[in-house]
């Protein structure tokens, strides 16, 4: 149900090797290109050079923030979807008991609408939960119109249809989170400016005459842990960042222990 990008090819450990391999073979290419040019030609000077390395990784920088904040308010944005969706579903429970008739039929669905959306998170499997979560809907939708239909004037059952729309808006929010991923075009133009920005580390290194540093080691895992955060937090449930459910796990508790 998610969005594919190119990146989504490779697992989170594979994006982070292929991020230091990229930086070191940035850093290199930049560095030999540098020794050439200091070798052939004497005229080109070190400070114009660092100038210019400095402003493009400073668009590196800016561009490296405002990913990571795309992220993160995406990241944000899904965590408060399933504690609105919790307290939308734990409200229709709620007024499901105060309902005409049919009370006990509703809740159960309920039940199993809460267990299905728990169950990619127990099995992985989000396509079938999904699937399973929609017929649930269906189920519940239809019996909210037969009680509509035949209480037409009970503010209880216009409350309870209400709560119900709720449920399946957040259903819609929940499945636009999972897609709403960083573009594509994004993160080529990231790894693009940072192939030109730390090319250029290696260019006025090698441009200086110097020797090969240690440090490039270290700017090559420095960035590829930026990067590697910023993937994790991209990627719904996969990963170390992941939105917590436990709102939801604590109603399915509460609601299992209200049917018993």
């Amino acid at each position: 149900m998610t969005r594919t990008e190119w990146l989504d090819t490779l697992p989170l450990w594979g994006v982070f090797a292929a991020t230091v391999l990229l930086v070191l073979l940035a850093l290199e290419i930049g560095y030999r290109l540098g020794r050439y040019r200091h070798q052939a030609s004497a005229r080109e000077k070190e400070g114009p050079v660092g100038s210019m390395v400095g402003a493009t990784l400073g668009l590196l920088a800016f561009l490296l923030a405002f990913t990571f904040g795309l992220a993160a308010t995406r990241f944000d944005a899904r965590r408060d979807v399933v504690l609105g969706e919790a307290n939308a579903i734990g409200t229709t429970y709620l007024r499901a008991g105060l309902l005409p008739e049919g009370r006990d039929e509703v809740r159960a669905l309920l039940r199993d609408y809460v267990a299905a959306r728990l169950e990619v998170f127990k099995t992985g499997r989000l396509a079938a939960a999904v699937r399973r979560s929609e017929e649930l809907q269906g189920r519940l939708w239809a019996r909210t119109v037969g009680l509509g239909a035949k209480h037409p004037t009970s503010i209880v059952v216009g409350l309870f249809i209400q709560s119900v729309n709720d449920v399946i808006d957040f259903h819609s929010k929940r499945l636009e989170g999972l897609r709403n991923r960083i573009p594509g075009v994004i993160w080529t133009g990231l790894y693009g400016l940072a192939a030109l920005a730390l090319g250029g580390i290696g260019y006025q290194s090698g441009l200086a005459g110097t020797s090969r540093s240690l440090e490039i080691v270290v700017v090559a895992v420095a960035f590829s842990v930026v990067i590697g955060l910023i993937a994790d937090l991209d990627r719904p449930g996969e990963g170390f960042l992941t939105v917590s459910q436990q709102a939801m796990f604590d109603l399915g508790s509460s609601m299992a222990e209200s049917g018993r």
